[in-house]
């Protein structure tokens, strides 16, 4: 019997998990707050708005090249002739994956190096960890760019949601020199309130997350109904053991 409850503690592991375990959250800055974007996988509505977040203002540099759009209007219940007139740029199709303009020689020569694909970013980094980048600009004159991040200082990548946040200006640590935070002050800027901002790039979260694993919601949801007939079987399988067993002394 405790052989039996163990297969099903382990299959219970393996359907609900996955076959490949989630990375956990990259290391951040010593003192530096991790966000949590709580992300439902689950909310089709969160991923669609991502959708059209990240198109907008992502999809120009990083490309999520294993998530065709058709793919992404299956999933999430988009007609495809919408997501052809608003998700889709330039000359690509509905079948196409999502792929940057921009070329890798471009990217090194205007930012010092070819931005890389976020399918899997999620996966590497963690949400939370990608949630907190998101939300980690703060102003930098000495910076190329005029702005860095809280979780990799000297980023070569420019504060591309600017115009939505402002420029959060830095919050020090104890020492007076560490960054361990950014605050929005009065004068920053940015079309979106905080709480706004802070739904949008969740919003993204919740793409990138989609992107990384779009089978995760139907996986979960199938593991839910897998593991109940695990449970019934086992309970078949004890009094199946009591049966055989009953006259042994």
């Amino acid at each position: 019997m405790r052989k039996i409850i163990h297969i099903v503690v382990a299959a219970m592991v393996f359907t609900v998990g996955g076959v490949v375990p989630h990375a956990a959250a990259a290391p951040a800055a010593t003192g530096v707050e991790i966000l949590d974007p709580r992300v439902n996988p689950r909310d089709r509505d969160a991923i669609q708005r991502g959708a059209r977040n990240f198109v907008n203002y992502c999809l120009g540099c990083h490309s999520v090249k294993y998530l065709r759009y058709n793919r992404l209007a299956a999933d999430t219940g988009m007609p495809e002739d919408l997501v052809q007139e608003h998700l889709i740029l330039g000359e690509q199709e509905i079948h196409d994956h999502m792929l940057s303009a921009m070329a890798p020689e471009d990217g090194e020569a205007w930012l010092g190096m070819a931005p890389p694909d976020l399918s899997l970013t999620t996966r590497v980094r963690g949400e939370k960890w990608v949630y907190t980048f998101l939300n980690g600009f703060y102003r930098d004159e000495g910076a190329t760019h005029g702005a860095n991040n809280i979780l990799q200082e000297g980023t070569s990548m420019p504060h591309m949601l600017a115009g939505l946040q402002g420029m959060p200006e830095p919050v020090y640590g104890d020492d007076g020199e560490t960054v361990v935070g950014v605050q929005r002050s009065g004068d920053a800027g940015g079309a979106l309130s905080e709480a706004e901002y802070l739904e949008f790039t969740a919003d993204i979260v919740s793409f990138m997350v989609y992107a990384a694993e779009p089978i995760r919601a139907d996986r979960e949801r199938i593991g839910i109904w897998v593991i109940l007939f695990l449970i019934v079987l086992t309970g078949v399988f004890y009094l199946l053991k009591r049966e055989y067993w009953k006259d042994v002394h």
